[in-house]
């Protein structure tokens, strides 16, 4: 698998398990009221608009396997590209959360 693996073989749904049952962030990279309408449970949220400031406080650890998703898919993508250039080593864009039918927060 590549750093940005975006939409290799899972889907959503199967990220969000492998996730949860491994005890892996999810970060959600949506602003903040899009968040609050409805999220993963458990996802952390680092807005992709203020990710350079609110990364390093939200995501201490660059070596942290981070799972990454937005809306659609875009954002997560651009978001794993700059927390790549921060440093952050182990980042998997699994796409959006419009593709996740489990429940949300």
């Amino acid at each position: 698998m590549g750093l940005f693996d975006m939409f290799s073989r899972k889907g959503m749904d199967e990220y969000v398990a492998e996730a949860k049952e491994a005890g892996i962030t999810i970060v959600d990279v949506r602003e903040a009221d899009e968040y609050a309408a409805g999220h993963v449970e458990g996802a952390v949220n680092v807005p992709l608009s203020t990710l350079a400031e609110q990364a390093p406080v939200a995501l201490p650890d660059k070596d942290e396997v981070l799972y990454v998703h937005c809306l659609g898919g875009v954002r997560s993508e651009k978001a794993c590209k700059q927390l790549s250039s921060m440093g952050y080593t182990k980042l998997t864009n699994i796409g959006g959360i419009k593709d996740y039918h489990g429940p949300l927060a």
